[in-house]
């Protein structure tokens, strides 16, 4: 089914280039190609030959496999959108959300997906692109969240907002964060907001330290466009973040949009039926009965 494997690994982390080399031997022997990405990061034993830039990974395999944590598949998730080629997370991280692979059973798991039996668990991008004086100055994507901050200002932002070219509230907080379904157990959950289903064709939008209460989350269809204008001077710049790793400086009177992307990543699930609430249960410590 798969004749290529690409392999996507944590920097500086000896456990997740262990877990590279046993399962780029097995590869091997399976009869894959193997390339590698990040020629500053290339685990040693790997000939460099194998190496390609992340944003060409794509065109040199048909499965790849992410070895890290959830913050590893992020940066690949940006890089993959649009190409269709199925990702399996194996977990060298903390939480685990995306990369729900143990390492022991990467062998397995990769053995499983050449067998067929993987199910595709396709997760939506939002784009964002900042219109000043009319011109397009920057534009990025996220697998989880955009954020707008307040950066290093201790002073809270004065932002609008809007949907669908109605007016939702002018808002005074430390910022405001427009989450995906994917992106709803991250940083949206630590600011209060709620948590949805993969399955949901929707956003939450939460604001980061309001100034009134009565600001509060919203679960909106991801199906319009979320425009955003900062309305005030601001002692230092603002930052839009997307996935808390890449970052755009706006000022005030640039033009926000959030939207959804025509791309997505295909998240590869190879150990039965993939149970998102068994993953909430296990990471978030939910109970399965009173008193556990």
């Amino acid at each position: 089914m798969y004749t290529a494997l690409g392999l996507v690994i944590r920097p500086d982390n000896e456990l997740a280039t262990a877990t590279a080399h046993r399962l780029r031997d097995a590869a091997l022997q399976l009869g894959l190609k193997v390339v590698v990405t990040g020629r500053e990061s290339m685990p040693q034993g790997f000939d460099p030959t194998e190496y390609v830039p992340l944003d060409e990974l794509a065109q040199h395999c048909d499965l790849v496999a992410v070895i890290g944590g959830d913050g590893s598949l992020l940066g690949a998730a940006r890089a993959l959108a649009r190409s269709g080629v199925p990702v399996l997370g194996i977990n060298r991280g903390n939480l685990g959300f995306l990369t729900d692979i143990h390492p022991d059973d990467a062998i397995d798991a990769l053995n499983a997906a050449l067998a067929g039996a993987g199910q595709v668990d396709r997760r939506s991008l939002i784009g964002v692109t900042v219109i000043r004086n009319g011109q397009q100055i920057a534009a990025g994507s996220a697998l989880n969240d955009v954020v707008l901050h307040k950066g290093s200002s201790a002073r809270m932002l004065s932002f609008d907002v809007h949907v669908a070219n109605q007016q939702v509230y002018q808002a005074k907080a430390d910022g405001l964060i427009v989450a995906t379904p994917t992106g709803s157990t991250a940083y949206s959950l630590s600011a209060g907001g709620p948590i949805l289903h993969p399955s949901l064709n929707a956003w939450v939008v939460v604001p980061m330290f309001p100034h009134t209460l009565a600001d509060r989350p919203l679960v909106l269809a991801d199906d319009q466009p979320i425009h955003l204008s900062i309305t005030d001077q601001h002692q230092s710049l603002p930052l839009i973040s997307c996935d808390g790793q890449t970052h755009i400086s706006v000022m005030p009177g640039d033009k926000i949009c959030v939207e959804k992307l025509d791309a997505h990543l295909d998240l590869l699930h190879v150990q039965g039926e993939y149970d998102y609430f068994a993953v909430c249960r296990e990471k978030l410590g939910w109970a399965t009965r009173l008193g556990d």
